[in-house]
């Protein structure tokens, strides 16, 4: 069965690495006492160990070790053992770029699809859904391709933020850019609010935290579905 936490971010104003979800991921990894971290997004350019040991300081906090994935010489062999895996946020292409480098995008997706309990944050967010397409990051590198995991039948626009009617920023907004795209495009996207996710069992994909998420649809107005909703009916 699946089981996955797609979180729009690992920090929200005001707490610590993974703090504001903590309690969540407590539960959602009570089978394990070890993560297998995928740090290849780098955010910052920091490097994988540098990334491996913020994961880490964050879950000993409910008395789980981190290892990263980096650390293996057999990626895909140890995505098939593990008992929970950690995907963080960061750069978007850089993620891809080096999930399509080491060839585990069928192992991730078999692991997953399997019952192996999934976080990811951001950018580990972003390669659940169809696409990249849809991030907010820079394209600083080229992967081979912008398809994802495909976990789920819809993008996502982790960080959605709404527009400033304040603002006197004269450049796109959030949903106008996600407009755009679907002027090319037809899958739907989840614009996630910070301290929001989507909690994910089997079929099952229902939004959860404080806030309400931003819905696009092709050729629909976007409308805003509230916190415990379920969202099924997107494909």
């Amino acid at each position: 069965m699946k089981q996955m936490i797609i979180a729009s971010t690992s920090t929200v104003h005001g707490s610590g690495y993974l703090e504001y979800i903590i309690n969540e991921l407590e539960h959602f990894f009570k089978n394990t006492d070890e993560i297998l971290f995928i740090p290849y997004a780098r955010p910052g350019g920091i490097s994988h160990d540098e990334y491996t040991a913020n994961a880490h300081q964050a879950f000993s906090k409910i008395n789980k070790s981190v290892r990263g994935l980096h650390t293996f010489d057999d990626p895909k062999k140890a995505i098939q053992n593990a008992k929970g895996i950690f995907t963080g946020g960061g750069n978007t292409f850089v993620l891809l770029n080096q999930i399509y480098k080491n060839d585990i995008i069928d192992a991730l997706k078999s692991a997953v699809n399997s019952g192996t309990p999934y976080l990811g944050t951001s950018a580990g967010s972003n390669i659940c859904g169809l696409s990249i397409k849809t991030t907010n990051d820079m394209p600083i590198v080229y992967p081979p391709g912008f398809n994802a995991l495909g976990l789920v039948p819809f993008n996502i626009n982790p960080h959605y933020l709404d527009p400033d009617t304040n603002s006197t920023h004269m450049g796109e907004t959030r949903e106008t850019r996600i407009k755009e795209f679907h002027k090319y495009n037809t899958p739907p996207v989840i614009g996630l609010r910070e301290g929001s996710w989507l909690s994910v069992s089997d079929s099952s994909i229902v939004l959860k935290g404080p806030l309400s998420a931003r819905i696009f649809e092709h050729h629909k107005t976007p409308y805003e579905l509230d916190s415990g909703s379920e969202l099924n009916q997107l494909n």
